[in-house]
Order: structure tokens, then sequence, then C-alpha cells
């Protein structure tokens, strides 16, 4: 990959502009080394820090375009290359979207393993910072297109605090009983079921482009939203690999709709049950999609703006950069757009990990290896970052964020708490309809109990992420969900787990 960035400055050469934060105590006894040189210091570094404030703040307003008075309160390191002016949008807005009147949405993937060492039970959902929950993942059978949930004990059978084990009848326990009960509490929160993923995406292939495998899908996933108390479905096809399957794919989105139209219809609900896609930003599998036929029948799409480098790449760089380099964010959202997508049907995705590259020099240069990462080699979940030893450094032209070990030469790409608000003001000032974030269980919060320590695995200090770009996004939506499932083969489902 060709880049446009020089090498991160080693230790011995850096300077206010390159450090941002460096997670180390302050010494001790530096008033105690007399009054003359702390006064210096103090001046120069006055002087210092204003002439950088003034050039990094006229970018960044360039860049972002607050509108108002930015959140920003350190300066970040400018592009090496220069900062150039951001082109004019050449996507008309919607003056209603602009002027506030669509609150946004915040999506979190829960995945079902994540109860395990991860330690992140539903019980564990900041609520209050979503408006919708994607449960991850149901599996598919690909000879004849069934849709099957891939962990029973997790997803309805595991007994959480409170569940009894004398309920009479067929019950409702597990993950899908807790986030119901999360529904009851927080009207605002919808759940939908995400189906596929990387894992299962292959067999997808032979059943969107056969009718009948279509038909059985359509048929059981609408019955697991029903039995399991769910708001939706959400696909997660990575990837059609030839027009017959992209073509299938919209037909497949088609007949979703209509059943879940049907679905609604059938229990009398004046309630429209969302259809959903994770959507792929990579050109060579968004370019194969039939994007504005799939458009009609979808409520809103979670775009995929991660994973844009990674070990797959013979270099170092940042995996959710909105600018630069071979792969963004912008780009491929403007693609959608000129395809028919409307603003406020796009979902901006966030990661709450980061990319591991050793032994570089930084974004652009070559590495080997990657680190240990926090549950797979070269993937750290965000609430470990930055590891400790590590500066924080930031491209405020990529919109992207990166911590360098310059001892272990250790890079890790990850959105902190700065690029947080840049993407949450963008995506306000952009009128997008909100921020999907893979996944919950690597957000900063409350201390897991009974998980594993360890390096790469040590909660960092830091806000979450989630509720830093919630903030900077504005109001979420406050519509309600649905809770009458009485065609639920679960009895206390059907009673809206009220006690008999």
């Amino acid at each position: 990959m060709t880049s446009t960035y020089e090498p991160v400055p080693t230790s011995d050469n850096l300077s206010a502009e390159d450090i941002v934060y460096k997670p180390e105590p302050r010494p001790h006894g530096f008033l105690g080394q007399g009054w003359r040189k702390p006064l210096i210091l103090a001046l120069s570094f006055c002087l210092v820090s204003f002439v950088f404030y003034k050039a990094e703040w006229s970018a960044i307003r360039q860049l972002v375009d607050f509108g108002g008075d930015s959140t920003a309160q350190k300066p970040v390191q400018s592009p090496s290359d220069g900062t150039k002016p951001i082109p004019t949008d050449p996507f008309p807005t919607d003056p209603d979207i602009m002027t506030g009147n669509h609150k946004k949405y915040s999506v979190g993937y829960f995945v079902n393993w994540g109860i395990y060492g991860r330690k992140f039970p539903p019980s564990s959902i900041p609520a209050e910072d979503l408006t919708h929950i994607l449960y991850a993942f149901a599996n598919l059978k690909a000879d004849t297109g069934e849709v099957f949930l891939s962990d029973l004990w997790a997803d309805q059978d595991i007994h959480y605090p409170g569940d009894s084990w004398n309920d009479q009848g067929t019950n409702l326990y597990g993950n899908f009983k807790a986030i119901y009960n999360l529904k009851k509490k927080h009207r605002h929160l919808k759940v939908l079921l995400s189906i596929g993923g990387w894992t299962y995406s292959p067999t997808f292939h032979p059943i969107v482009v056969t009718p009948a495998h279509r038909a059985k899908f359509v048929e059981s996933s609408i019955k697991l939203l029903e039995d399991y108390g769910l708001d939706g479905l959400d696909i997660d096809y990575e990837y059609p690999s030839n027009d017959e399957q992209a073509r299938g794919y919209v037909e497949l989105l088609r007949e979703l709709r209509h059943g879940l139209d049907m679905h609604a219809q059938a229990k009398g609900a004046n309630y429209k049950f969302p259809l959903t896609i994770a959507a792929p930003c990579g050109p060579d599998n968004y370019k194969k999609l039939h994007i504005h036929e799939m458009d009609q029948y979808l409520d809103f799409w979670n775009m995929m703006a991660y994973d844009f480098a990674g070990s797959w790449d013979q270099t170092a760089n940042h995996q959710a950069n909105l600018r630069g380099g071979q792969i963004n964010a912008e780009e491929s959202i403007h693609h959608y757009m000129s395809q028919g997508v409307a603003r406020h049907k796009i979902v901006v995705g966030i990661p709450l990990y980061g990319r591991s590259f050793m032994n570089t020099a930084g974004p652009g240069n070559p590495y080997q290896g990657v680190g240990q990462g926090s549950w797979e080699q070269g993937v750290y979940d965000y609430r470990a970052l930055p590891l400790p030893d590590s500066y924080m450094l930031h491209d405020a032209h990529a919109v992207a964020s990166w911590s360098y070990d310059y001892n272990s030469k250790e890079m890790i790409s990850f959105d902190d708490e700065q690029v947080g608000r840049w993407k949450g003001e963008w995506i306000r000032n952009q009128g997008f309809a909100g921020s999907m974030f893979w996944e919950l269980s690597g957000d900063k919060g409350a201390p897991r109990d009974g998980m594993e320590g360890g390096r790469g695995k040590d909660p960092q200090p830091g806000n979450s992420l989630v509720k830093v770009v919630k903030e900077a996004m504005g109001d979420l939506d406050d519509s309600h969900n649905w809770l009458h499932y009485e065609g639920s083969k679960f009895d206390n489902m059907r009673n809206g787990m009220e006690p008999q």
C-alpha cells in the first residue's frame, strides 16, 4: 500500500506536536527543584502550545465542520503530507435532518459467546446509551435454508440471578429472557436477531440462489423472532461472490420484508419489524451488490467501517479511518449514497477493538508480526487500550488514532475518545442515522467479576466509547419497541414474563 504517512518519530526526537498522551504518573518532587526552572519551562510550554493550538484548531475545524464549539481538549498530530482543504460534499443534504428533527440510532452488537471468558452478560448492556441491540449470531443450514440459534444454552437455557428453577410449563431463560426484561424497562431499546456473520456466511451462498431455501429462511427466522421476543432481523452476509448471489440477496431481502409485514398484519400489530444488514465498506464487496434494489426493503444500513487494515496487509495502517488510504469510510458511504441510499438510513460502524502491528515505524510502514491481543492474536479490546507505556497519536486528516510503544515498536490502530467525538460530530453534521459498534463486550465500563487479567485484558482508564459517540451525535431515537408475543412457544414469553 502506497502511504502518505511518515514514520512515527523516535522517542529521542519527540516534539510537543507528536505526543498527545502518555499514561504515566507525574514526576515526584517537581516543586522542590527551585522556582526558576519550572517557571521557564511553563512559559516555554505555553508559547509552544499556543502556536500548535492555532494551527491544529484551524485544521480540525475544516475537518469535522463542527458548526459550534469543539469538544477537543488536546492538540493532535498534524498529517505529515500537509492538511488539504476537505472537498465540498457533493451529495445534497436533507434540510429536515440537518435541523435536528431526526434523532439518532446507537446500535451495538451483543455476542452470545461474550458471557463466557469475557464475562459480559445482558445485565452489562448499556441500555441507556443504545437504541438497538444486534444479537449475534444465528446460524443457518445450507441444505434447507433453516435459521437456528447457535448456542441454545446461552440463548435460552442459562439461569441468571432471579430466575426460578421451579417454574411450571415450557419457559424461556438465558440471554433472551434477560434482554426481553431490558426491553420492558427501556422501551426505546429494540433487539434484532443478527443472522450469519463471517464464520457462518458461506452458508448463505446456496440459500440465496434457491427459492425453496429462501422461503425456509424467511419462515424460520420470523418464527425465532416471535418465539424469543425480538423486534426485527439483521442479515450479516459476508459476502456475495458473484452476480447470481447478489441478485439472490435482493430476493431474500424482498421476501423477508414481505414476511415481516405479513407477520405484523397477522398479529394485528401496528408495528413495523425492522430489517437491516451489515454492509461492506470494501469496494471489492460493495460493488457486487445491487444497492438500489436492496435499499427499498431495508430500514437502515449498518456500515462496517472498520478492518480497513490488518494482519492480511503488507504494511501497518489505520483500520477505521474516515479519509485517506486505499479504503476509507467516507468514500464507501458516498458510493452507497450515489446508489440512492438516503443519509438518514446510514449507520456508521465504529470498532470497539484495535488491530496490532509489531516491529513497525508506524502507519504506512512495513511490520513483522502482530501482538498477543486480548482474545485472539493481533486484536485488542478497546477496554484494554492504550496498553501501558504506549503513546497516543492522531491523524486529523484521516480521522484516526493509534497507540505506539517505542520500546517494543508495537502500533495498535483503534478509535480513542477524541476520534469517537470527531466521528459522532461528523455523523451529526452529515445527517447520518447514527453509529454501530462491534462489539459491546470490548467497551470500557464496569469491572468484570471473574474475568482473567493480564496484559491485553487488564482494563485501562477512560470512558465508554459508545457513550462518547452518543453524546457527540445528539439525542437518541426514543420510539417504542414491541413486547407482545402471543405466538411464542414459551409460556412466560406469551405472558410477558409476568409472574403467574
